[in-house]
């Protein structure tokens, strides 16, 4: 059995900025970090992706820049701008605060 779940409404803008970090990455290191970091966990496919990040972009939260990625192709690497610094910090500490509360609910018996 696959421990694989769908991304629950609302977090894959988080798990996208979270993964781009201080570092730009492209499309598929994106996806794999999120995999990675996960414990294969999520994954995220790229219908669900690439419309994310042009959101992202539009709300001028990533930045992008064509380059060569290490197997010789172009691809576009994705940065968070200092607006996107700032929205990562708020959805984490808006997770944080959800999640403690959702699992104060779910430990009543």
């Amino acid at each position: 059995m696959s421990n694989r779940r769908p991304l629950m409404p609302g977090t894959l803008n988080l798990l996208i900025l979270k993964s781009i970090g201080e570092r730009g990455l492209h499309g598929l290191e994106i996806q794999q970090r999120i995999e990675m970091n996960s414990g294969k966990v999520f994954g995220v496919e790229e219908g669900s992706l690439y419309p994310a990040l042009h959101r992202l972009a539009n709300e001028g939260l990533i930045s992008g820049e064509w380059a060569i990625t290490e197997q010789k192709r172009r691809g576009k690497y994705y940065k968070l701008t200092s607006k996107g610094k700032k929205r990562l910090h708020m959805e984490i500490e808006s997770w944080r605060i959800c999640s403690e509360a959702i699992e104060k609910v779910l430990s009543f018996a």
